[in-house]
């Protein structure tokens, strides 16, 4: 599988649904947890854009939040976009 990376804060709902997906899928990834890391903050809203969360990358490609990752899901493009 390919890298996944996924910028987080221990609070947020939708960052729990997508480490669900991403569960349910057998998929391992690295959690950035972005609450108490003003860097790592900064990182994740210099990469993708964006100052919510979370913000997902699969192979150092931006995919977007949560609602993003569900809809490659129900799209049928999640699973080849994880395949190695």
């Amino acid at each position: 599988m390919k890298p996944v990376v996924i910028y987080t804060t221990p609070i947020c709902g939708f960052c729990h649904a997508a480490k669900r997906l991403l569960d349910g899928k057998g998929v391992a990834y690295e959690e950035i947890d972005v609450m108490r890391d003003s860097e790592k903050k900064q990182e994740m809203m210099q990469k993708a854009g964006r100052h919510t969360v979370p913000q997902i990358f699969i192979d150092g490609a931006h995919v977007g939040g949560c609602d993003d990752l569900y809809e490659l899901e129900r799209a049928g493009k999640l699973d080849p976009m994880l395949a190695a």
